[in-house]
């Protein structure tokens, strides 16, 4: 049996004027021709009226309790407003008025995500940035990977929407769609890249050799000067792929070695400027919560992106390093945000 119809607006408005007439249910029902017990149920309904609201008093915070709300929000980072009210003993308080004492004072924000730190992985930190404090960094290559994927975090995808209009209707993929990796350099105020990985090739020792070859040494490096190259310093993180006996033997063949080659201390992506290149790029493919539909599109996107990085922005960035070693040491190794 189908779903049953519900009362039109011009039905409903015949009933209440059959009603006014003094017409009994059944004969509406027999005039609208539909179901006796339909016509029954909305003159009940109708006749019940809404219930009225009770309005709860709310509880008013003293000037001491909001006091004592602000230390234990700074004491508690992440914890809910249940349960840094609990913790002030203050109880009776809706959580819409915890939500809007705090909001004056706090903000919603997730977990910053970083990579593990113990005591050897600072003691490392500082020993390296001890070691590169009078460096040159004009003079440093810094080069990372990144993978960009169709869609983008999650949360960029989240934006204001103003009233009255509509959300943008968001692709959902059942398998993620994939991704491609990007590989670039920097140093001083120069890009280099980025180059494109090769679809469905994993970065093993050789692969990433090779890849150095095709694309970094043959179409950048090669071109420059050999006083460049003489006094030039690349640097690389930990990846296997990059810390290898093969990788460092071959890089040493191309007389990258040595002095020549940074050493790299473990968990330190915050000590590395080009981390925060991919961010720019990053907020530049996926502003708005823009989507792909190819992985050429995406890369595409990528390259159009850091063109538009100038000069300037990658100096800043390259220039920043005597900061952080700086940084790093005051707090004894410890992570110091990018």
């Amino acid at each position: 049996m189908g779903q049953k119809r519900d009362l039109t607006g011009s039905e409903k408005s015949k009933i209440v004027r059959y009603l006014a007439e003094g017409c009994s249910s059944l004969k509406i029902a027999k005039l609208v021709k539909r179901d006796h017990r339909t016509i029954k149920r909305f003159i009940q309904n109708s006749q019940q009226g809404r219930k009225k609201r009770v309005e709860k008093p709310r509880r008013k915070i003293t000037a001491h309790e909001l006091r004592k709300v602000k230390r234990a929000a700074a004491k508690m980072p992440l914890a809910t407003s249940l349960a840094i009210f609990q913790s002030c003993n203050i109880t009776g308080v809706p959580k819409s008025t915890r939500c809007a004492i705090l909001r004056d004072t706090a903000k919603v924000r997730k977990a910053e995500r970083r990579p593990p730190l113990n005591k050897t992985h600072k003691l490392k930190r500082q020993d390296w940035a001890k070691k590169y404090l009078k460096t040159d960094f004009s003079k440093v290559l810094w080069t990372d990977e990144m993978r960009v994927s169709l869609d983008g975090p999650d949360g960029w995808a989240r934006g204001w929407i103003g009233k009255g209009q509509r959300a943008p209707v968001r692709l959902r993929r059942q398998q993620g769609g994939g991704g491609v990796l990007v590989w670039a350099g920097i140093i001083k105020g120069e890009l280099v890249g980025p180059f494109r990985v090769e679809d469905g090739v994993k970065l093993n020792s050789q692969s990433y050799c090779q890849f150095l070859e095709d694309t970094f040494f043959k179409q950048w490096y090669r071109k420059k000067s050999a006083s460049f190259k003489k006094n030039m310093i690349f640097m690389q993180d930990n990846a296997p792929s990059h810390a290898s006996k093969y990788s460092t033997a071959w890089l040493a063949r191309k007389g990258i070695k040595e002095e020549k080659l940074m050493t790299w201390p473990p968990c330190s992506p915050d000590l590395n400027p080009i981390e925060n290149l991919w961010s720019i790029i990053k907020c530049e493919i996926y502003k708005e919560g823009k989507q792909y539909t190819s992985l050429n599109s995406v890369w595409e996107a990528v390259v159009a992106a850091a063109r538009n990085v100038d000069g300037e922005q990658i100096k800043t960035l390259t220039e920043s390093m005597d900061g952080r070693l700086l940084s790093v040491l005051a707090k004894k190794g410890g992570y110091i945000g990018r």
